[in-house]
């Protein structure tokens, strides 16, 4: 971590309208927004009452450098800036224009945001889990400019994020408004993901692409791309193509290995890297349309087959064998030599009513322990990962059911009393993810963000052991979601997760619920049709 000498300054309190009476009574909007409010919020951020104007045909970005992911940035907030303008314009329509020479506040024109940081080509770099993603941000530094300073790349991403967030109609025209300030920020946790679920319903790429759009502006900085399940196996492996042709709800529901290269590429330059999920044993019907002899086959009470298949079976060679072919092709196609696992959910019954794994689990010794059983094929899973210098994720079951992890195993946490999981786990040395209290498929009335924002992923015993805690991710699973309803399901409900992974401290709720007022209109002004957080009220977009 690093940061330029900031001289001290003065803290000063900005008065917020208070939020309106519970029977919302009055006229207008519930939550009065707050204005040029960062979210998430910034570790550190010193405010003084000065502003600056800022006018789109006489303000550039500038850097000298060479980084695409830079140079790409640049190019889309300038494109950012000049839709807080035209949105500005409406706001300030048919208002008397402002004379704010008069105004002792008004410093000037922002004239030029000044990028120092890497400059080097960058086209062979990757996000990963510990990059650094720390800045700088000093408005106004010198005259009129302001200045973003990183010692990566990261973190001129994640500070122009805030730059652009800091950017508030002015009153007047279609000049923006930018108060005087000094950001020092980094993020909290350096995993801070969104799992994405397209095996239920098929998300098409452009939905994708959208998500990755709303996550950076949010600085979530990993998708998990939850791929394939027991519905459908959209993806289109080269090494296995009959797996998507047989396994896909449709030809034109797949994920091509370039569509695949496409999206990391896409996020790439976003500042987020892609984990893919394969979720295995249980969860894998689909791969049974064209390889039924991957999986168990189920027997009824009279000793007869009865027409179903259950999990992957676990007593098969030629599994294992298939399943490293696959993982092998998976692990090249998904650069980040991090893969999940799941095994979670897996149902006991099918094997339990199966003679020749009872057979087997007789000749190992194993009882009826089908723990036991899961265990040897998880291990005989993660040595193939090991093989592939791939680090494994596993779901919580995994780790409750007793399995034998290397340390290196990072544990999952989605169900059940999340604060004792997280003490077992980190007690027994793995590090761990939360997911548990971020269940977006878990809807309430109205705006109910407030459930995942009071959510603290620090607040276990033995947070002390907080090098293993490494972030967690807020869930979109797809039983209810495609492309016509899930960006207003996602947001701005994971922007609660997405502020306690990235900031150290939250607000109140009533101070929260006013910046998340704005901070959805502002995604709205982007193109992200994010849902009102908080009842009645507009967006001008």
């Amino acid at each position: 971590m690093w940061f330029l000498t900031v001289f001290p300054v003065l803290l000063l309190a900005i008065h917020l309208p208070n939020i309106k009476s519970e029977w919302h009574g009055d006229a207008g909007p519930w939550v009065i927004a707050t204005e040029g409010e960062v979210w998430p919020r910034p570790a550190r951020n010193w405010t003084f009452d000065e502003f600056y104007l800022l006018r789109y045909s006489n303000f550039q970005i500038l850097y000298d450098g060479y980084c695409d992911i830079t140079l790409r940035a640049i190019h889309r907030y300038t494109h950012i800036i000049f839709a807080h303008t035209r949105s500005a314009r409406k706001v300030n329509k048919n208002k008397p224009k402002k004379n704010f020479s008069n105004d002792p506040a008004f410093k000037g024109f922002i004239k030029t945001l000044n990028i120092e940081g890497p400059t080097s080509d960058c086209k062979d770099l990757l996000p990963t889990l510990y990059a650094d993603e720390h800045y700088v941000l000093n408005i106004n530094r010198t005259g009129d400019e302001a200045t973003l300073s990183s010692e990566t790349t990261w973190g001129i991403l994640r500070g122009l994020e805030t730059f652009s967030q800091l950017l508030t109609p002015s009153g007047s025209g279609a000049y923006l408004k930018i108060r005087r300030q000094v950001i020092i920020d980094g993020p909290r946790l350096p995993h801070r993901g969104l799992l994405l679920d397209t095996s239920r319903h098929y998300l098409p790429l452009a939905d994708i692409r959208l998500t990755l759009d709303a996550m950076s502006y949010n600085k979530l900085n990993v998708l998990h791309w939850h791929i394939v399940d027991d519905n459908s196996f959209p993806y289109q492996s080269e090494t296995y193509p009959n797996l998507s042709k047989e396994g896909a709800y449709h030809s034109s529901m797949v994920y091509s290995i370039a569509n695949i290269n496409d999206i990391i590429q896409y996020a790439r330059l976003r500042g987020i890297w892609v984990i893919p999920e394969f979720d295995t044993p249980g969860h894998t019907r689909s791969w049974g349309n064209a390889y039924p002899e991957l999986l168990t086959t189920c027997y009824n009470s009279t000793g007869q087959p009865n027409g179903r298949l259950g999990p992957i079976d676990p007593t098969k060679d030629s599994v294992y064998s298939f399943i490293s072919t696959l993982f092998t092709e998976v692990v090249q196609v998904f650069p980040g030599s991090y893969l999940h696992l799941g095994g979670d959910e897996v149902p006991f019954s099918c094997w339990a009513s199966n003679p020749d794994i009872i057979k087997y689990m007789d000749s190992q010794k194993l009882g009826r322990n089908f723990a036991k059983l899961e265990e040897q094929y998880i291990h005989k899973v993660l040595d193939i990962v090991s093989a592939l210098n791939t680090t494994a994720i596993v779901w919580q079951e995994v780790f409750d059911n007793g399995v034998s992890l290397p340390n290196s195993t990072i544990v999952h946490v989605w169900t059940g009393s999340w604060k004792t999981e997280l003490s077992k786990i980190t007690a027994a040395g793995h590090p761990v993810l939360l997911s548990a209290c971020w269940y977006l498929d878990h809807t309430a009335e109205g705006g109910d963000w407030k459930k995942f924002y009071v959510c603290d992923p620090m607040d276990f015993p033995g947070f002390n052991t907080s090098r293993l805690m490494l972030g967690g991710e807020a869930c979109m699973w797809g039983e209810f979601v495609d492309k016509n309803n899930i960006h207003p399901r996602i947001w701005p409900r994971a922007s609660a997760a997405a502020e306690r992974l990235w900031s150290e401290f939250a607000d109140d709720l009533d101070t929260a619920a006013r910046r998340l007022e704005e901070h959805a209109c502002r995604m709205n002004r982007r193109g992200i049709p994010a849902q009102p957080p908080n009842g009645s009220g507009f967006c001008v977009v």
